[in-house]
């Protein structure tokens, strides 16, 4: 008889076979109707988040128009108030400059002033005095020296105003060149959508960089920027207007002072010309008394010596008359008509020597005073020379040096003469 081969295992029962049969359905049933609300809520979940991301999308994008409008605004803002500041920093440095200038012009009055001062030094004997002249220059030179003073003191003002002008100029600078790159960045940010080719994830996105700002302090920064840059443009604008009036003033007051020193100079050389002109006179009648005096004197001398030919032939007649022999030797009327005319002429000599010695003597005082008269004159000529030096020299302050020709040789300050015989007895005499 044969032998059947049975697999072997578990074997299930027909009531098995359909219990199973059955859950798989109910499972396959309820795992579709699973799927289904899984599908469902899927779908709900894409609807929504799509719309939300397009909203989002949407609303970020617009955030970053309104932003890159804001940071142009700034921009715009900052681009102006970089011009302006430019042109302020241009204008100051040309009123500095002109500040400079006006400062280096001052040298040549301040050389011309001590000049003529140096130049007075010169002058000799009763003619050094402390007259106007002298008041005006040493005056003119303190109007010159404050001056200086002043335009010195805004040249530095100046300078200092153009390194805050700088320093705000560079701060508006940093933050126009930021507002520059984030305008930039913005917009390439505004350009990006899903096809770009260059998107992709990035290793923490969200975190917050060191260094960021809020949107207060932002705003507040640029504003601050741009109120310095403005109140420096403003402390700037007033500095050019001190400056301007400085270097007026300044010119105003030298001016006047040249004018005060050239007035009081004109003055005193018209004393010296009076004065010399006076000198003149003097001499020329001194002179003509000299002149006069020798002719006296000549005379008297010779009058003189008549009168001692007429006294010895007096005494040779009364000497010859006392050889008359016995009685013939008689005081008759010649004796005491010849006794008489001695007499009268020995007084007549004593009246004419005493007279030649005073004529001589008022003619020494003549020729002292001559010399006196005349070295007087050579003081006053000398100042004279020298006033007018300073009168050609100042002539540099208004005639343009290119056009400026000396009409007095400053350095030619005496001359070799040979004195005159008259001149030489003067020394004399002195």
């Amino acid at each position: 008889m044969a032998t059947l081969s049975v697999k072997p295992g578990q074997r299930f029962s027909v009531p098995d076979w359909h219990t199973n049969a059955n859950l798989i359905s109910t499972n396959a049933e309820r795992q579709r109707s699973a799927s289904h609300q899984i599908r469902q809520e899927a779908r709900t979940l894409r609807n929504e988040t799509n719309n939300q991301t397009q909203w989002d999308e949407h609303d970020n994008r617009t955030r970053l128009a309104e932003r890159i409008d804001s940071v142009n605004r700034w921009k715009e803002t900052l681009d102006k108030c970089l011009t302006d500041i430019d042109t302020e920093i241009d204008a100051l440095a040309k009123m500095k400059e002109a500040a400079e200038r006006a400062l280096q012009a001052k040298n040549l009055p301040l050389d011309v002033a001590i000049e003529c001062l140096t130049l007075r030094e010169s002058r000799r004997a009763i003619d050094v005095v402390k007259d106007p002249v002298e008041d005006e220059l040493h005056k003119e030179v303190e109007v010159i020296d404050g001056a200086k003073r002043d335009l010195q003191q805004k040249v530095s003002e100046a300078f200092e105003q153009l390194c805050l002008l700088q320093e705000a100029r560079q701060q508006l600078n940093f933050d126009h060149r930021g507002k520059m790159e984030a305008l930039e960045i913005d917009r390439v940010c505004s350009s990006l959508n899903v096809n770009s080719p260059n998107i992709s994830f990035k290793v923490n996105p969200t975190r917050v960089p060191i260094g960021s700002t809020t949107p207060e302090q932002w705003d507040q920064y640029s504003q601050y920027n741009k109120d310095r840059a403005e109140a420096e443009m403003k402390a700037s604008t007033e500095l050019r207007e001190a400056i301007a009036l400085t270097i007026a003033q300044t010119n105003n007051e030298l001016e006047a002072q040249r004018v005060a020193v050239e007035f009081a100079l004109r003055k005193r050389i018209r004393e010296f010309e009076k004065a010399y002109d006076e000198l003149k006179w003097q001499e020329k009648n001194t002179l003509e008394e000299i002149a006069e005096m020798e002719e006296d004197i000549r005379r008297l001398e010779e009058d003189l010596r008549k009168k001692m030919w007429d006294l010895k032939l007096a005494h040779t007649r009364l000497e010859t008359r006392t050889y008359r022999p016995n009685m013939e030797l008689c005081r008759d009327q010649v004796q005491y008509g010849l006794t008489d005319e001695v007499h009268q002429l020995e007084g007549t000599i004593a009246a004419l020597k005493q007279k030649l010695a005073q004529s001589q003597d008022a003619l020494d005082a003549l020729y002292k005073h001559l010399y006196r008269i005349q070295t007087d004159m050579s003081y006053k000529a000398n100042s004279l020379m020298l006033d007018n030096k300073c009168m050609d020299s100042r002539r540099k302050l208004t005639v343009p040096a290119e056009k400026f020709v000396p009409e007095v040789d400053t350095f030619n300050r005496t001359t070799n003469r040979t004195l005159s015989p008259l001149k030489s007895r003067q020394l004399e005499l002195a």
